[in-house]
């Protein structure tokens, strides 16, 4: 059998979505509606925490800024292109797109995880050491720690698209989801993929679990001191310190491992079509809201950015 190397790949086809005429505007519509519910939500936090000083320099929300411009990088990394192709008779992207995506895919969703476990320490530090917060949680540590999840997540994301843009497809070019991701491309892969599959397996894991092991033993502390309180009062307090925290940790773990903890031979690319759609796109629009929902703090910063915003207007 003659192939075809990668140099020779001008496009793939994604497969992701529905392509029936009659659901096209339908989806077009829910995606356009959830991307700028995702913007909207996420650019009122990263305004939000800019203007306001007093978060800015609050480690909780100086993480969350970030994790606000990650979860807007991720969403812009993959709607836009789902749009596009919604619009077109024709559902492709070309091969430099497709390793970009992939890129860019992977560093904004490593960097979503890495920021979660920052965000969990800052809440055991604050609850299981509040007389060491200060100096504990200090300006160049949250900078350190931020800079850390970024540049990691930017290596982690380069070795796998150097690694898969060394494979060859000499097969099907149809992706069975609506954006570029690792595994699925492995699946179209004619070459050997034993050593992107092992790193997968071992590299990746680590990449992942090691965040979700550092929330669950913080939060196994914050319980912990929890329950020595002993005011029922005391205690609803401290838990809504993190409950925003804690929903998102639930939400973004509980897709990811449906999404890529699972044998290969329980694979399937309607299932991994319909988890990567709240992995990459769903999540990232509730993040914003879960957080100013419950908020007291960013509701007041919303109250004094109007009123603010109003009383510069009468002068």
């Amino acid at each position: 059998m003659t192939s075809k190397n990668q140099t020779s790949i001008s496009e793939f086809v994604l497969l992701g979505l529905s392509t029936q005429p009659q659901h096209q505007r339908l989806l077009f519509l829910l995606f356009f509606s959830l991307y700028l519910f995702a913007l909207l939500g996420n650019l009122l936090i990263v305004l939000l925490t800019r203007l306001d000083n007093h978060l800015l320099r609050t480690p909780m929300y100086y993480f969350l800024h970030h994790l606000s411009l990650a979860d807007l990088g991720f969403v812009s990394t993959t709607v836009p292109k789902i749009l596009v192709n919604l619009m077109s008779p024709t559902k492709t992207i070309t091969y430099r797109g497709c390793l970009t995506q992939m890129y860019f895919f992977l560093t904004f969703g490593n960097t979503d995880s890495f920021l979660l476990a920052c965000m969990a320490y800052d809440r055991y530090v604050a609850i299981c050491r509040p007389l060491h917060y200060t100096t504990v949680m200090s300006q160049k540590r949250c900078f350190v720690l931020v800079c850390g999840s970024w540049i990691t997540s930017a290596l982690h994301s380069l070795l796998y698209t150097l690694l898969t843009s060394r494979l060859s497809f000499c097969s099907s070019w149809e992706i069975p989801y609506f954006f570029c991701d690792v595994y699925p491309l492995l699946e179209l892969a004619c070459s050997s993929t034993s050593l992107i599959k092992t790193l997968a397996q071992t590299e990746g894991v680590a990449d992942i679990l090691g965040p979700f092991v550092l929330i669950i033993i913080s939060y196994i502390y914050i319980f912990c001191a929890i329950m020595k309180v002993p005011s029922a009062a005391g205690k609803r307090k401290a838990f809504s310190t993190c409950g925003s925290h804690l929903t998102i940790v639930v939400l973004f773990y509980s897709t990811i491992s449906c999404l890529y903890f699972q044998p290969a031979s329980a694979y399937s690319a309607q299932k991994g079509t319909i988890t990567s759609l709240l992995y990459a796109v769903v999540i990232p629009m509730l993040n914003p809201f879960i957080y100013t929902l419950r908020n007291h703090d960013i509701k007041t910063a919303i109250k004094n950015s109007i009123t603010g915003h109003s009383h510069q207007q009468r002068i």
